[in-house]
């Protein structure tokens, strides 16, 4: 990139700076701008540059015979992503994106892209690959800007929820001595004095000892998973929010989970419309998604899947294929509990009238979106949890912190997490959970 750059001869001060959110309130007066210049149009003697400042877009007017020649010419040349600060008058116009226009009586460019290196990401065709390897850039698109607000909102009134009902922010590890939910699927990690660590794959054993202390917790921010999986699906880091309750049934995991859930979809529906138009995300289907949430057990969908031509059996985990097909007759999430067990990790309380299924719940989004809460009651016995360590060939003496929130006033208690981007995809109606966060970590990506 070049560092030209134009200067303005005028003092703007007069000037108030505001964000192009922010037009509404200063119709009619002479306000600056400062972004980047997201389109040029160019009709005889006038110009329509297009500026971004992240908060939107406005289309400004710069007539040649109401500016110095100087002026006119620098935004005549302007290139696509130069930095600069735009003074003009604000005017309605219905017929404009944000319903107003700038009026340009000055400009500032603080540095002008080089037309020898222009910016990469045209309004061409551009593959996966290529965009992919240009996030930074790609990020400043209008569908993928769409996207990160959608995530900002979504995130926003996850903590609205969770603040708003009694829960407290309690922060967990990143760096843990022992697995969570598997030891398949845990990235290693060398720490000091040759001791090996891991990167988190849940906050959850931890927000068990926390709901001891403080009755209702959640914890929120990134996991690991080192699955090597290339489903749309997939990353191998997400972020998840996990609430967790002490005296809290399986019923009331549930509960919880599909109000927060209503919420945030009403939440990002009310807030997001514009950022949803952008992404021609069909508004309809998540206005259906209200209270009752169908529920069935895991008994019920296997037969419902064999039903319409899946081959799973009883005891087998549900795949991507299994998740669409139970939802494809539904217009809201699918709540399905009392998994086999044996497919659910080792801290799942069993059934006390059916020990071989688990006190564990899915809800699974409709529209192919798969699994978006996974949660259920714990194990709240010292007896039965040192059983299920020994069962699941898991290291006692990691777990022995663990074990003490059973010795030590142990309660019924449950919770679940969501993972983030699953949700955003739901929300946004996008393909691929890569979209959903800012940079994408998956199987063959770590850049940029």
């Amino acid at each position: 990139m070049s560092s030209e750059v134009a200067t303005s001869a005028p003092n703007e001060a007069a000037a108030p700076r505001i964000r192009i959110s922010e037009a509404g309130r200063y119709e009619g007066q002479r306000v600056q701008i400062q972004g980047w210049l997201y389109n040029l149009r160019k009709s005889g003697k006038i110009v329509f540059p297009i500026v971004r400042d992240g908060s939107g877009m406005i289309q400004c007017v710069a007539v040649k015979s109401n500016l110095p020649e100087e002026v006119f010419e620098t935004l005549k040349g302007l290139t696509q992503e130069s930095s600069l600060e735009v003074t003009g008058t604000l005017r309605a116009e219905p017929r404009a994106a944000g319903g107003y226009e700038l009026d340009v009586s000055n400009v500032h460019v603080l540095q002008r892209v080089s037309e020898d290196h222009p910016y990469p990401i045209t309004p061409k065709e551009h593959g996966v690959d290529f965009l992919m390897d240009h996030r930074h850039l790609w990020l400043r698109s209008r569908r993928q800007h769409a996207a990160i607000r959608v995530r900002h909102q979504v995130i926003k009134s996850i903590r609205d929820y969770l603040d708003s009902h009694g829960f407290t922010l309690v922060d967990t590890p990143i760096f843990t001595p022992a697995a969570c939910e598997g030891t398949t699927t845990l990235f290693e990690v060398d720490y000091f004095e040759d001791e090996k660590v891991y990167l988190t794959q849940s906050g959850q054993l931890y927000n068990e000892a926390n709901i001891m202390a403080f009755g209702k917790v959640y914890c929120f921010g990134p996991t690991f998973r080192a699955e090597k999986s290339k489903t749309r699906r997939h990353l191998t880091e997400f972020w998840m929010v996990e609430p967790e309750m002490a005296y809290a049934d399986l019923e009331e995991v549930k509960r919880v989970a599909e109000e927060m859930v209503i919420c945030l979809v009403g939440r990002v529906l009310e807030e997001r419309k514009e950022d949803l138009k952008v992404l021609e995300r069909d508004t309809a289907k998540l206005e259906r998604v209200t209270a009752p949430f169908p529920r069935m057990s895991y008994d019920e969908a296997v037969k419902i899947l064999q039903s319409k031509g899946s081959e799973i059996q009883w005891g087998s985990d549900f795949g991507n294929t299994d998740e669409t097909l139970l939802t494809q007759d539904y217009d809201r999430p699918v709540m399905v509990d009392r998994y086999p067990s044996e497919i659910k990790a080792f801290y799942f309380a069993p059934d006390e009238h059916r020990p071989e299924v688990a006190l564990g719940v899915d809800l699974i989004a409709p529209e192919g979106y798969g699994e978006i809460i996974g949660g259920g009651q714990r194990i709240h016995d010292l007896a039965l949890l040192e059983k299920r360590l020994a069962d699941h060939n898991l290291p006692r003496e990691a777990f022995e912190w663990y074990l003490d929130l059973r010795r030590f006033g142990s309660v019924p208690h449950g919770g679940f997490g969501m993972g983030v981007e699953r949700f955003v995809a739901w929300m946004c109606g996008l393909e691929h959970v890569r979209e959903t966060i800012p940079y994408p970590r998956m199987l063959y990506r770590t850049r940029p």
